[in-house]
């Protein structure tokens, strides 16, 4: 599975890179703040979800701590999926949040 630090998913927003970005946290958890851009779906959701992915694309798959992230990122990559999870999670991540 591929991985990407906070820091170094951070550099990539701020370097204007376009990243598609999952957030696997539930909805409440969100509400406190995401990774501007990223796209709530919930890992509970997640198996019911995937037809709305592109399997052309990359994707940053980012939870509270990384669990949820690399469980995701895990599932999706053996559907077939190409995906990076990021580390550390949103406990890391020291970016803006809207």
């Amino acid at each position: 599975m591929k991985k990407f630090t906070a820091k170094e998913v951070e550099e990539l927003v701020a370097e204007g890179k376009t990243l598609n970005i999952i957030d696997v946290r539930e909805v409440d958890e969100v509400a406190a703040g995401k990774i501007p851009g990223a796209v709530n779906i919930p890992l509970s959701l997640i198996e019911f979800r995937m037809h709305e992915l592109d399997k052309s694309k990359e994707y940053v798959m980012v939870c509270r701590s990384g669990g949820r992230s690399g469980r995701a990122s895990q599932f999706l990559e053996n559907q077939g999926f190409k995906v990076i999870n990021m580390e550390g999670g949103m406990l890391a991540w020291e970016g803006s949040v809207e």
